[in-house]
């Protein structure tokens, strides 16, 4: 038997056992397992048994954020005992019958950008993950309030993917009856920062609107609802 546990920071938030062929994640209630925050696209991921063999794989859906097996970013990539998924500030804790030790002909993993599956031999496989980690977003920065009132006066962004709005869980609170659940997604990756905006919520970067994605470098000035951010990087 398969199941795993759907986590929002490191709280439970539910168990799952994984009984059908395909089980759906996504923010969609259409969705096995529903998650309800914006980082999260309305058809994020699915679980796929194999029913000759009753093994898994987790498999992206094109979602925004991306899907992370181990830390990670992937297309497909088999399931294994320990294993944990990402998915923007949830996880999905893997437990299963099925050691990655025990299997010797490793497991696949399939990445954004390559066509063909890629089998790592079993010995290789603490070296891999090792690395993963070590390939772990390296940049560290975040917002100082300019102008405007804020619960601080600096948000260091550590997460993946940061909230901006005034839903529960924000990592930057916005004020106000009107103020936007959801206003942007700030995402960090080892290359840097990016933000995109949020059901087409307005923000603006250094004086002029932006509509979509932006990579954010050091010294630019955030303006959305009521706040006057200028974004760093720390050395």
């Amino acid at each position: 038997m398969a199941r795993l546990l759907l986590k929002y920071k490191g709280a439970v938030v539910k168990e799952v056992i994984l009984k059908k062929d395909v089980t759906t994640i996504g923010r969609k209630p259409d969705n096995d397992i529903v998650i309800d925050n914006q980082a999260v696209s309305g058809h994020h991921a699915r679980i796929i048994q194999n029913g000759d063999t009753y093994t898994f794989a987790i498999q992206d859906l094109n979602s925004l954020n991306g899907t992370y097996l181990n830390g990670q970013i992937i297309s497909k990539g088999e399931l294994y005992d320990g294993d944990i998924v990402s998915l923007g500030v949830h996880t999905l804790d893997i437990f299963s019958d099925r050691k990655r030790g025990a299997d010797k002909k490793g497991f696949a993993v399939r990445g954004r950008s390559m066509e063909e599956t890629v089998i790592i031999a079993a010995g290789d496989q603490k070296k891999i993950l090792s690395a993963s980690d070590k390939g772990a977003p390296e940049a560290l920065g975040g917002f100082v309030v300019v102008e405007g009132f804020a619960d601080k006066k600096e948000y260091e962004l550590s997460e993946r993917v940061s909230a901006i709005g005034r839903q529960e869980g924000s990592v930057i609170m916005l004020k106000g009856f009107f103020a936007p659940k959801v206003a942007a997604l700030v995402n960090r990756r080892k290359e840097g920062y990016f933000i995109t905006p949020s059901g087409g919520k307005k923000l603006k970067v250094n004086g002029k609107e932006i509509a979509q994605r932006y990579d954010l470098k050091d010294g630019d000035i955030l303006e959305v609802s009521n706040l006057k951010l200028q974004f760093y990087l720390k050395d």
